[in-house]
């Protein structure tokens, strides 16, 4: 049991944490005169070194991740998903969403196919939902940061929020607050293509090009604002705020992160450099799922598919889902960091 704790600890701090890069970053700026020890030096080698393992991480994850993804283009999903019926039908969406896009952006148009051509209702929104909040990127890279067991709870109380929030809705029968063009459409069925291992590889490289390409100006900004929180803000200033002296931090966040616009790999750096700072777990993880999930864009293009009152349950449902789910954090904290 030793050897196997030794070899999972290699894994998470050398090659998920690539603490071998922090190291060498640190020696590079120190050569070149700047300590690392103090505000400035510290806040370039934050940024310097999440950036390049964020990178590092995305592209391999997107490859890995887009691969998987072209077993399963939007028909087949479909067909799947058609095939179940129940909270089962709403349990296979949010695992599949987990296997598809990495903004809540990139979904919709995959829940407006999917709603055309049929599906329940609250199937797509169970899809809708897992989607940008439980993709397997989130699953790698949170344990990069917070460790296995939170990157775990996270992905599993994400699917739960995904199943519960789409059962809510398939049993609150508001189908005829779906936007007529939506109900009204005819999804066409395509013929798969059989593609070969070559052509999902071509596939998978060209999802990197263009994920890292839409994403990258996000995790510089991301990465710039964690690395101020990380380095020039007071601590006292982050434990009052979002630490156990507010109670209100989880629901604090939450509201913050829903005009925001990012993915989980720019919304990571933040969540880290305010966790070291001394917020609350569950502070951190309710503002990348709000961010995630809810962000302003998102809910503009939703609410051309949706009406008012079903886009109000979805965030209502959302909302409540990630405040809850961030008091828990809160308190199973000292267990699980």
């Amino acid at each position: 049991m030793e050897i196997i704790k030794n070899i999972w600890e290699f894994f998470q701090d050398e090659i998920l944490g690539m603490n071998w890069l922090n190291r060498l970053i640190s020696g590079i700026l120190e050569i070149c005169g700047l300590d690392t020890s103090e505000k400035l030096g510290g806040s370039v080698r934050f940024f310097i070194y999440d950036t390049i393992k964020i990178m590092m991480l995305l592209g391999i994850l997107i490859f890995i991740i887009s691969y998987i993804q072209s077993y399963f283009p939007p028909e087949r999903t479909k067909n799947i998903l058609g095939r179940f019926h129940g909270i089962g039908a709403n349990i296979i969406a949010a695992l599949l969403g987990t296997v598809t896009p990495f903004c809540s952006c990139s979904s919709i148009p995959l829940f407006m196919g999917f709603t055309s051509a049929g599906l329940p209702l609250g199937v797509t929104f169970s899809f809708l939902i897992s989607s940008p909040m439980v993709d397997l990127g989130s699953l790698l890279l949170l344990m990069s940061i917070f460790g296995w067991k939170v990157a775990v709870i996270y992905i599993a109380v994400g699917l739960v929020i995904a199943v519960v929030g789409g059962t809510v809705i398939e049993n609150l029968h508001l189908e005829n607050q779906v936007e007529e063009f939506i109900r009204n459409g005819h999804a066409i069925s395509i013929p798969q293509e059989r593609l070969h291992f070559k052509e999902r590889l071509k596939y998978a490289w060209e999802q990197v090009a263009a994920t890292v390409k839409k994403v990258f100006p996000y995790v510089i900004i991301g990465v710039g604002i964690g690395a101020v929180i990380h380095n020039w803000i007071p601590e006292n200033f982050i434990v009052q705020l979002l630490g156990d002296n507010n109670p209100l931090g989880v629901i604090l966040a939450t509201i913050v992160g829903i005009p925001m616009y990012a993915d989980i790999f720019g919304t990571i750096p933040i969540a880290e450099a305010l966790l070291a700072k001394g917020a609350l777990l569950g502070v951190v993880l309710s503002l990348i799922m709000a961010v995630t999930t809810l962000s302003l864009p998102s809910l503009i293009m939703l609410r051309k598919a949706v009406k008012p009152k079903l886009l109000v349950v979805f965030i209502v449902i959302c909302t409540v889902g990630i405040i809850m789910i961030g008091y828990l954090f809160n308190l199973i904290q000292p267990l699980i960091l």
